[in-house]
């Protein structure tokens, strides 16, 4: 070994520190790396790791296989797991299923743990499956329906929104919701013109009552009663039984301007609804028939309740308004009828008193004949207060000295 090679095989010491250097320096020497040893904590947490690994290789899953992993000892699985979760999941809402299962809606209703389970487990199904097209609070966008409002195409009772969640609107079901519109223009069954026209009449038949002026309204009265009020009501009012949406209210499913209804008139819709009971078990569906129904607030309570309770109160409006009319006529009628009954004058005597007597015994005098005085005031008992003498009547003469005062004066 030559003395070049003796000079490098010797190890070099950082004068500074006194530790042994890697040998790796930079700027010219000046800045050189130190060998210092790992502290001996990280050593002895370092060996204990080791020594754990192998035990979990050996309890745990862990070596890749061509058919899978080692199963190892204890035989666990990420699917073991998430069984036993579920179980212990189903172990807690048995205590409530059993009972739901063989109640109805009535008595979920009643029952205030029943309706809590209900509405819990109808929201987190609501979330997982409804909220992707009717929105996380269910209000909706175009052409997916709020579910918050009033407006129920297929009926709102909460064994309507069941039969809708259970076989779907256009799902290919056998037991679907099924409707179609004709495609009026696409399909040339309406000539354009008409199609302004109708489309025109629609908007005006709406609560916002709008219109844009693009149609005759009088020929679209005339083309809705011919091609849509089979369907829609003579009044816009709809017609549940096939799911014919309401026309004279404020709430459209796809957009209330002229172009919105000019082309759901020419080319029609046909959303879809998929059929759940393939999909969700049963109580499921039930728990989400009751948070539709109950928690969101759009449900009815009655199927017709939303369609005859307008119709009941104009009935009754028209009914007490006939009825006033007929009372105001009727006392018209005595009033003009009645026989004006004129008071008896007063007949002539020296006193009330006596004036009195005589017409108790029947001896009226002839009318035109003279009353008495103003000054002479008969005595009365409830009776009215005679009336005043007219402007310009003759004032009554003064008794003659020694004449008999009248009574009670």
């Amino acid at each position: 070994m030559t003395d070049n090679q003796n000079e490098n095989s010797q190890k070099e010491i950082d004068e500074l520190s006194g530790v042994e250097t890697t040998g790796h320096d930079w700027d010219d020497g000046s800045l050189k790396e130190l060998n210092n040893p790992a502290p001996r904590w990280w050593l002895w947490v370092f060996y204990i790791s080791v020594i754990w690994s192998v035990g979990y290789w050996v309890v745990y899953p862990a070596w890749p296989m061509l058919n899978g992993a080692t199963e190892g000892t204890k035989g666990w699985t990420s699917y073991k797991k998430l069984a036993a979760e579920q179980a212990e999941i189903f172990d807690r809402q048995k205590v409530y299923l059993d009972r739901f299962e063989g109640a109805s809606f009535d008595q979920i209703m009643a029952d205030e743990e029943l309706y809590a389970f209900a509405v819990a487990g109808g929201n987190s199904a609501f979330k997982d499956n409804c909220a992707t097209c009717h929105g996380t609070g269910a209000e909706g966008r175009k052409g997916y329906p709020n579910l918050n409002d009033d407006d129920w195409l297929w009926g709102g009772t909460i064994d309507d929104i069941y039969q809708t969640l259970r076989y779907g609107i256009r799902s290919g079901h056998d037991e679907e919701r099924l409707s179609e519109m004709p495609a009026f223009g696409k399909d040339e069954l309406l000539e354009d013109e008409e199609i302004q026209a109708v489309t025109s009449f629609v908007l005006s038949m709406s609560e916002e009552g709008h219109n844009e002026g693009h149609g005759d309204l009088a020929k679209g009265a005339t083309v809705f009663e011919e091609q849509c009020a089979a369907c829609h009501g003579e009044k816009g009012e709809g017609g549940r039984d096939f799911g014919a949406p309401r026309l004279n209210d404020a709430i459209w499913l796809y957009g209330d301007t002229y172009d919105d209804v000019y082309q759901m008139v020419y080319n029609s819709r046909a959303g879809v609804m998929p059929a759940w009971v393939n999909r969700l078990d049963d109580n499921t569906i039930r728990q989400l028939a009751v948070y539709v129904h109950q928690h969101l607030g759009g449900g009815e309570q009655d199927g017709t309740e939303e369609e005859s309770m307008d119709e009941e109160e104009i009935m009754d409006e028209e009914a007490m308004a006939e009825e006033a009319v007929s009372e105001d006529a009727v006392v018209q009628d005595v009033e003009e009828e009645a026989p004006v009954v004129e008071e008896p004058p007063m007949p002539e005597s020296s006193s009330p008193a006596e004036a009195t007597e005589e017409l108790e015994n029947g001896n009226v005098p002839e009318q035109g004949s003279e009353t008495l005085p103003e000054t002479q005031e008969p005595e009365h008992d409830g009776e009215a207060e005679p009336a005043e003498p007219e402007a310009g009547a003759e004032e009554p003469a003064e008794p003659e000295a020694g004449a008999e005062e009248p009574a009670g004066k």
